[in-house]
């Protein structure tokens, strides 16, 4: 079994602990928790780089490895980094349990290394709403 885990953080209070775990091939479980979230729908993906110096901003595009677009989790054609949206209570924390078959932790595809980016507006899963794409 392959395991991972991101640890998130911002300067403006955004924390979280992100697990990945992949039996063989098989798909890629994503559990953990996200606080300090305003109430509502946050975008969440794998991007391209793993590089925070510079916070989302030096993390690059969605994690996109075979060059398709952008479009939500159940999409067969998507950015594999396109986890769709995380929905953070009342209380500012999400909790996520998400299962992705384009998210390997092996692998010339493999997302380790990469950043996990939680927005903070909704995603619009490539259905083309103008502001919130992630």
């Amino acid at each position: 079994m392959g395991k991972a885990v991101a640890v998130l953080q911002s300067n403006e209070g955004v924390k979280g602990t992100i697990y990945f775990t992949q039996e063989g091939h098989g798909p890629t479980t994503v559990t953990g928790s996200i606080s300090g979230l305003k109430p509502g729908l946050h975008g969440f993906h794998v991007h391209a780089l793993g590089d925070t110096t510079n916070g989302c901003m030096s993390t690059g595009p969605h994690f996109n490895p075979t060059g398709k677009e952008h479009g939500a989790p159940e999409d067969e054609n998507r950015h594999a980094g396109d986890l769709g949206n995380v929905t953070a209570g009342e209380d500012g924390t999400a909790n996520v349990n998400i299962v992705d078959n384009q998210i390997p932790l092996t692998g010339p595809n493999s997302i380790i290394g990469r950043a996990v980016v939680v927005h903070a507006d909704p995603d619009d899963l490539g259905k083309g709403i103008i502001g919130l794409q992630g």
